[in-house]
C-alpha cells in the first residue's frame, strides 16, 4: 500500500516516541524514505533508527530539544549535510499543559505549552524552509481532536493546539509561493501504550475488562474502533506525498468519525 509513495525522499520527524512518532518514522521508511529522527531521548532514537534500517532505509539520529534554537539549527545542518536535502518536515513533538480549569491554571504553564507546541513548530519550520524550498517540499503539523471540542479541563491544551492550527494555515500562505506545502492532521484517540494503560486503569476501577471499556469508548466513533498509530501516520504520509501536491493549508481529522468537521 505504501510502496514507493515517498521513494528516495528525506523526511525529518520530530517527537519520536513509542506511539505515533515511531509510526510516522517507520511508515515513512516503508514508503521508501530515509528518515531523520529527532527527540530528547537518544536511546529511543537509536531503537527506532535500528527499525528503520531493518526496513532497508537510512536513518540519522539527532538528539534535539526543539525549544532550543541551537539544537534546532543543528538538526537542520546535520540533516542537510548527511542526506543532501530535506523533502518533508513532520512537527510531531508536543507537551500537554496542565489539564485544569483555565481560571486555576498557572499562566507560566500555559506559556510553556505554547512554547513547545506552536513556537517550537514555527522555529523548526522557519529553519527548514530554505531546504524545503529547494525540494518544493512539505510540512506536516500533528495537531489534536481537542480542536473540535470544549471539554472541561482542556482549555490550555486547546489554546496551544488552536495556535498551532493557525500557524500552519499562515505558513501555508507564506510558503506556498515558494512551492512548500503546509498541512495538518488532527488525531483523536490513539490506540497506543498510554491509552491502553489508561483504559486498563478505568477497567480496574470499575471491575470490568479493558476490552469492555474499549468497546464503550469506540462506540463514540462512527467506525466503532480507536485509531492505531499506523492508521494515523498513513494519513500524514498522504499529506507529505506527491498525491497531495495541490493540497495546502488544510487540516485532516483522523479520528474514526468521533468528530465531523
Amino acid at each position: 500500500m505504501l510502496d514507493g509513495l515517498l521513494r528516495d525522499k528525506v523526511v525529518v520527524v520530530s517527537g519520536i516516541g513509542p506511539g505515533l512518532g515511531r509510526s510516522l518514522a517507520l511508515r515513512s521508511a516503508q514508503a521508501g524514505a530515509d528518515v531523520v529522527l529527532a527527540a530528547r531521548t537518544e536511546k529511543r532514537l537509536e531503537q527506532v533508527a535500528g527499525e528503520v534500517e531493518e526496513l532497508g532505509r537510512r536513518a540519522l539520529v539527532v538528539p534535539t530539544d526543539i525549544t532550543s534554537e541551537d539544537d534546532a539549527a543543528n538538526l537542520v545542518s546535520r540533516s542537510v549535510e548527511h542526506f543532501g536535502k530535506v523533502d518533508a518536515l513532520i512537527n510531531n513533538a508536543f507537551a500537554i499543559p496542565p489539564l485544569a480549569d483555565l481560571a486555576d491554571t498557572d499562566l507560566e504553564a500555559i506559556r510553556q505549552g505554547f512554547e513547545t507546541t506552536s513556537i517550537a513548530a514555527l522555529r523548526m519550520t522557519r529553519l527548514f524552509a530554505p531546504a524545503l524550498t529547494e525540494t518544493r517540499g512539505a510540512v506536516l503539523m500533528v495537531n489534536s481532536a481537542v480542536l473540535r471540542h470544549s471539554r472541561r479541563n482542556y482549555g490550555a491544551y486547546k489554546m496551544a493546539k488552536s495556535s498551532l492550527l493557525s500557524l500552519a494555515q499562515s505558513l501555508a500562505t507564506e510558503l506556498g509561493p515558494r512551492g512548500v506545502r503546509v498541512n495538518t492532521i488532527a488525531p483523536g484517540y490513539i490506540w497506543a501504550d498510554s491509552l491502553k494503560w489508561y483504559l486498563g486503569h478505568l477497567a480496574e476501577q470499575r471491575g470490568i475488562t479493558r476490552d469492555e471499556v474499549y468497546e464503550e469508548t469506540a462506540a463514540t466513533t462512527d467506525l466503532r474502533k480507536l485509531p492505531e498509530p499506523d492508521e494515523i501516520a498513513d494519513a500524514g504520509l498522504f499529506l507529505i506525498s506527491d498525491l497531495s501536491r495541490i493540497i495546502t493549508g488544510q487540516c485532516l481529522d483522523v479520528n474514526a468519525g468521533e468528530f465531523h468537521h
